[in-house]
């Protein structure tokens, strides 16, 4: 069965699976920086939110990764990654410009080869970006929550992610 999202209305196909609780959170790589990746595996043995966004750089995606970052702090044992296509130095410009620094907090970059829009099924092929979305996953790699949101210009449901952490 074909995925869709859509933004502004406008309606995008989107490419891979639709993973739910229960699955095992596909193994992919993601860049840190322009030169060095990070396997989904090596994010740590801790609870992590994956946040996905088209772009830092746009608002309601700014909206989403600074809304994350403020619970970083207030829960110990859960580790936040925003996920995108946009380039590390993007990434590292928009974290530095909002003063968002933190060992439980980073960005990680899909623009190499899109692995995770493929395997997580967040890919908009047509734009070449990440639709909207949000993955739990827990210590052992499973995925305890998964959101798509079908409106890519709409916040996720940050209350059903923060019930879900507090439920681990």
């Amino acid at each position: 069965m074909a995925r869709s999202c859509t933004l502004k209305g406008n309606p995008f196909s989107l490419e891979g699976p639709e993973l739910k609780p229960g699955d095992k959170a596909p193994e992919v790589a993601l860049r840190k920086d322009l030169v060095s990746d990070i396997k989904l595996s090596e994010t740590g043995a801790v609870t992590r939110v994956f946040s996905v966004v088209p772009s830092v750089d746009t608002p309601v995606c700014a909206i989403q990764t600074k809304k994350f970052w403020e619970h970083a702090s207030k829960l110990p044992n859960v580790k936040f990654y925003t996920v995108s296509c946009d380039l590390p130095v993007a990434q590292k410009r928009f974290c530095g410009a909002e003063g968002i620094d933190s060992e439980k907090f980073s960005c990680l970059s899909d623009h190499k080869d899109l692995a995770f829009g493929k395997a997580f099924g967040t890919l908009i092929p047509d734009l070449r970006l990440e639709s909207r979305a949000v993955f739990v996953v827990d210590k052992d790699n499973t995925i305890r929550h998964a959101e798509y949101v079908p409106e890519v210009a709409t916040e996720p449901n940050y209350d059903a992610v923060l019930a879900c952490l507090k439920g681990l």
